[in-house]
């Protein structure tokens, strides 16, 4: 585990606190939808921290070629019909690039400054020209506004408990999530980014911000800045 991570609940714990029976009954929403939108139909996707495939089965079914990547063999273990590779995300170099690069679950806000430039930096290695990157960042008031929950229709109830300062701009972050036969909890290290931070970050890496996908721009769609 991590130093700063922490997750609790039955079966198998990432690295990074992520239960991984957790995220195999974590319904899918409308993220493949906001991906499909914004990439060319059948392009071939660089899923980086695919889980346990939430996203990747259902892109596969859109007509997607999908590569998924993850450091957790036991998320990988559920992740079926596609090519999966197991390694660390911010020191990935496979060699060779895709239409698109995809960099979901938050993972931009590691709390590790070091961790979040690797893995921009492998977004950009990997995406080809005329290639796009799609990002998820946390919503405005992650956070803020605590404590908050939220009952899935499906059953659950999901409650970000606390955001608690742990110094260098970093929060540890503690949610919940609630089942009627399980509980699990996760504890994580996030380090939260206004838009200007989150665009000067891109810029580094050697992106920039196409266009915001969605109207709380949680879901981004980045481009290569031409050298």
């Amino acid at each position: 585990m991590r130093e700063g991570y922490e997750g609790t609940g039955p079966g198998a714990i990432t690295p990074d606190g992520c239960a991984v029976e957790l995220y195999s009954r974590l319904p899918v929403q409308d993220e493949p939808d906001i991906i499909a939108s914004a990439v060319p139909a059948g392009a071939h996707i660089l899923e980086l921290g695919c889980g346990v495939g939430r996203m990747t089965h259902p892109l596969l079914e859109r007509g997607f070629t999908v590569t998924a990547v993850d450091e957790s063999a036991e998320m990988l273990e559920r992740v079926r019909g596609t090519r999966t590779i197991r390694g660390a995300i911010e020191t990935l170099d496979l060699g060779e690039r895709f239409d698109v690069v995809m960099l979901a679950s938050f993972l931009v806000h590691s709390g590790d400054t070091e961790v979040r430039r690797g893995m921009l930096d492998v977004c950009r290695r990997h995406v080809a020209d005329g290639g796009c990157v799609l990002i998820q960042r946390e919503g405005e008031n992650y956070h803020t506004d605590l404590p908050r929950e939220r009952v899935d229709p499906s059953g659950f109830t999901i409650r970000m408990l606390s955001a608690e300062p742990v110094g260098d701009g970093v929060n540890s972050v503690r949610a919940e999530y609630v089942f009627p036969d399980a509980v699990w909890t996760q504890t994580f290290l996030a380090r939260p980014l206004t838009k200007e931070e989150f665009e000067e970050a891109l810029g580094e890496a050697g992106l920039r911000v196409d266009r915001y996908l969605t109207e709380d721009r949680v879901w981004v769609r980045a481009v290569p800045v031409a050298a």
